[in-house]
């Protein structure tokens, strides 16, 4: 187990959701030396500043993940760094592409170089479902992110620093989930789907923090940790927050999947089993076998999709989930 007493913590995009929620939650229960908040806007900056009442453990870097001498200037001396940076709306992903290839890859390059050079002893990085088999460009650059994140590995040398990814679904009511948009198409009386099939995992702001940190106790170096999450209906979605609403199906847009996958059929070759979660094991010869955590080897042709799920959400369950956004 990490003593993170004596340990600085860099959380890049630390003001995003995500970000918030970490720094709460490490302030609470890891109690590190220092948390450095890193993010380009200088008023969701004061906004955490002010939320976090001038924290003395806290200090605030204004800076891009794209200038790698600002991020080389914030990682000195920094132990952990969680890369939580990112253009994540799909839309604008799609309309900017050199904006958001110069974020989500160029950036994350420039954290895996600085942190290797910084001695950082572990870097996770935050990637998403959308990066498997992704069909629109905000999920090929986070494909590409957990590329270059589990080879950076190998540009390690001497040198301690380890580099894994952590790779999760939806995030309920975080900025640009559906909750959000739900909530305000229920004020007009109707709600638009664009397919009544879609199904997608979803994850709690408190349980994605908590599994970030989990996987920062246990990782070794390369693994990209995905954790069992239920499923669930856009439609029963609907139905749970806006029981009275009528329901539109616009059609399915460019760039969106029915169904998100976390684990394909080639990568649960080289996937391990533990109780929580799924391990998708580098096949790279850097990777030892003693890295490996004890676990079950998965069944040919195992397929981890929204669609296929074991574990579904039923009503009381998104209500209660629900709640922990407002």
């Amino acid at each position: 187990m990490i003593d993170w007493s004596n340990k600085k913590i860099l959380i890049t995009g630390g003001t995003g959701s995500f970000g918030r929620a970490f720094i709460k939650y490490a302030l609470e229960h890891l109690k590190p030396s220092v948390i450095r908040v890193f993010s380009r806007d200088e008023l969701k900056q004061a906004e955490v500043r002010e939320q976090f009442q001038n924290h003395p453990n806290l200090r605030y870097f204004i800076g891009d993940v794209r200038d790698q001498e600002r991020v080389e200037r914030a990682l000195r001396g920094v132990h952990i760094v969680i890369h939580a940076a990112a253009m994540k709306r799909v839309e604008a992903c799609e309309y900017n592409p050199f904006e958001a290839i110069q974020t989500n890859i160029i950036g994350t390059q420039n954290v895996i170089n600085q942190s290797i050079d910084c001695g950082v002893e572990k870097v996770i990085a935050i990637s998403s479902d959308k990066a498997v088999n992704p069909v629109n460009l905000y999920g090929a650059t986070k494909l590409c992110q957990e590329k270059i994140v589990v080879q950076g590995n190998s540009y390690v040398g001497p040198k301690k620093t380890r580099l894994s990814c952590v790779r999760y679904g939806n995030v309920v009511g975080s900025r640009g989930s559906v909750v959000p948009i739900f909530r305000e198409q229920a004020k007009s009386g109707q709600i638009t789907i664009t397919d009544e099939r879609m199904t997608r995992f979803w994850i709690t702001l408190p349980q994605a923090v908590r599994f970030v940190h989990s996987s920062i106790e246990m990782m070794r170096g390369g693994e990209i940790l995905v954790p069992k999450l239920p499923s669930m209906r856009i439609t029963d979605l609907a139905k749970v927050m806006a029981p009275n609403c009528k329901i539109n199906f616009t059609g399915i847009r460019p760039g969106e999947k029915l169904h998100e996958v976390m684990i394909t059929e080639d990568e649960s070759r080289h996937t391990k089993e533990i109780s929580d979660r799924y391990i998708v094991e580098p096949e790279f010869p850097w990777w030892s076998t003693g890295n490996s955590e004890t676990g079950t080897t998965l069944a040919d042709g195992f397929r981890y999709a929204s669609n296929n799920n074991d574990v579904w959400l039923n009503g009381d369950q998104l209500k209660s989930m629900l709640q922990q956004t407002q």
